[in-house]
């Protein structure tokens, strides 16, 4: 089992930068596929990227290519999400979750998530 916390959301304005992290307590997080969504008010919650467990294999929503990275450090429990050149509807609350398997795999795990504000 592992417990997702995510941090580094804020308000940026667009154009500019953040970095979320994810720490994940567990002994097993190496083991585990790990993806980043996003919920918008009155939208449904969507993938922005995902990473798998031994970093290898990477995705990225078509609304984030270029501009988001994701990279995990598993000797850190950590993930990340470097977000460039933000837009005002990448305005969201952002989720950490990890997978039990493939990134493909239907996040089992749930961060409590991390408000980012991006202002025009």
């Amino acid at each position: 089992q592992v417990q997702p916390v995510e941090s580094g959301g804020g308000l940026v304005q667009a154009g500019g930068s953040l970095r979320l992290s994810c720490v994940a307590s567990g002994r097993t997080f190496s083991t585990y596929a790990m993806g980043w969504f996003r919920q918008a008010p009155g939208k449904e919650r969507e993938i922005v990227a995902a990473i798998s467990w031994s970093g290898g294999s990477t995705y990225y929503a078509d609304s984030v290519k270029g501009r988001f990275t994701i990279s995990r450090d598993n000797a850190k429990n950590t993930v990340y999400l470097q977000m460039n050149s933000l837009k005002p509807e990448d305005t969201a609350v952002y989720y950490c979750a990890a997978s039990p398997g493939t990134i493909a795999t239907t996040p089992r795990y749930w961060g409590q998530g991390t408000q980012v504000t991006v202002s025009s």
